[in-house]
């Protein structure tokens, strides 16, 4: 990284793609005044064309500027807008400058016709007008901030869409307490049955560190295992786990092999529970567990009348092109992972018992694009979000609202593979979920350790 000279006074010239990124990332700068170069409102003016995700966003960034230049007079834009009169400025005090420098030079190393070198162009001769502030880019593309480290022109990451600073510091649902579970804690702890299930409340400075919706065990072996129902300051009420860990409690057929996994079959199947999410590596049983609880609640206890399983349509190689077909058959290459898993819950040594079992499952069990669910309710169904490390914390949002009455969403995903070129670990929309309901009681997560795929997907995950 380039090293910044301190100055008073920043100036911060934002990139297209930190726009589309966040559209209201002019408001995310305190008291330094925001830059926008001329190449960048011409390429949102050429992105905002279309259908496409990426259209939207360029609509929406150019929207924002539009909201701030809607309360000023046409002499006022050249002096700088007040980023204030935004309705998102949550206390920005800068101003807004869309400069036209009269003298851009390109490198002669640079193509011209490159718009991050023309952006460039105009950074250099905005630290030549403004002497006595540190102009610095602001640009998600990694590419042109290795450029601009080449010609020693300060440049950041936009690090104002990371929900934490490190991956590590996600919640992963669990709180292990240790043997001296119950020597922690203060003493008056009541117990009472309900419905057949245990509840504890409990008290002290141990509970200060729990969440709702957390797993509190004593150990991950064996031992206490209760979920978290609700917390005021240090005092704690919380139910005692159901064990679906032996072959009498299975969930059409799928046992838990450890605490995390008993764990998450409990969130799965709970009606106070409307939101799940289940992170960890491939081989954990994240797809397997949701799909088996799923089927469970239709056709057993007929809590849902249909399951949705969708995902990102993001290609981990080289694109194939377009599919042809309806969108249940355009889904189905993306869906192999989640026709894998069901093909495995359905599998019978009667043939005719099986093929009856698909047909009878073909209506209950469908495969939608993310691209077609705005403004869409989903009513008496189970959601299932697979890959959703994919999805920006905006296009999670659009799924997450989509939810009706008497609907459930289960979120699948692993951060640590993810294929979209401008999200990551602590930026995608899986991370974004799983920090901002944290702390509310009808949301549950749990990242998943232990591969149960095969001795060779076990060695694959460790090594490779």
């Amino acid at each position: 990284m380039v090293r910044i000279e301190k100055k008073a006074r920043r100036s911060y010239v934002l990139d297209t793609n930190v726009l589309i990124h966040d559209p209201a990332s002019i408001c995310r700068f305190e008291e330094h005044s925001v830059i926008i170069p001329i190449t960048v409102l011409e390429e949102l003016d050429r992105l905002k064309r279309g259908t496409t995700d990426l259209s939207r966003s360029a609509r929406q960034a150019t929207r924002s500027l539009g909201l701030l230049l809607d309360q000023v007079d046409q002499d006022q834009v050249r002096e700088g807008v007040p980023v204030k009169l935004h309705p998102d400025a949550a206390g920005a005090s800068g101003r807004l400058y869309f400069p036209l420098a009269a003298d851009v030079s390109l490198n002669p190393a640079l193509d011209q016709s490159s718009a991050d070198n023309r952006i460039i162009a105009e950074v250099q001769a905005l630290q030549n007008a403004r002497p006595d502030e540190t102009v610095i880019l602001v640009s998600k593309d990694i590419n042109l901030r290795v450029k601009c480290a080449a010609l020693q022109i300060p440049v950041e990451d936009y690090r104002n869409d990371r929900v934490i600073d490190d991956i590590e510091a996600m919640s992963s649902g669990v709180s292990v307490a240790g043997s001296a579970f119950w020597e922690q804690l203060s003493d008056g702890v009541q117990s009472w049955n309900r419905n057949g299930r245990s509840w504890y409340r409990v008290h002290g400075p141990l509970v200060e560190g729990w969440t709702a919706g957390q797993l509190v065990c004593e150990s991950e072996g064996s031992g206490f295992e209760a979920i978290v129902r609700s917390l005021e300051g240090d005092v704690a009420e919380l139910e005692v786990c159901r064990d679906f860990r032996n072959d009498r409690h299975a969930v059409w057929g799928v046992t838990a092999h450890n605490a995390r996994q008993n764990f998450a079959l409990n969130i799965l199947l709970d009606p106070e529970i409307d939101l799940v999410t289940m992170a960890g590596v491939a081989g954990t049983g994240k797809t397997y567990m949701a799909l088996a609880a799923a089927l469970h609640q239709v056709y057993e206890d007929r809590r849902f009348e249909r399951i949705i399983v969708t995902r990102e349509t993001v290609s981990m190689g080289e694109d194939i092109g377009f599919l042809p077909g309806t969108e249940e058959e355009k889904m189905a290459p993306w869906m192999g992972g989640i026709q894998d898993n069901l093909e495995t819950l359905l599998r019978t040594d009667d043939g005719w018992a099986a093929a009856a079992t698909r047909e009878m499952l073909s209506g209950r069990i469908l495969f939608r694009a993310p691209a077609f669910m705005r403004g869409r309710t989903f009513n008496d169904t189970l959601l299932i979000i697979d890959e959703a490390q994919n999805l920006s914390p905006k296009q999670i949002k659009s799924l997450i609202t989509r939810a009706g009455r008497n609907t459930k969403i289960v979120c699948i995903g692993n951060v640590n593979q993810i294929d979209s070129p401008y999200l990551t670990a602590t930026t995608c929309g899986l991370t974004y979920l799983v920090q901002r309901f944290r702390r509310w009681p009808h949301a549950a997560h749990i990242t998943l350790q232990d591969v149960e795929r095969s001795r060779l997907a076990l060695e694959a995950e460790a090594v490779l």
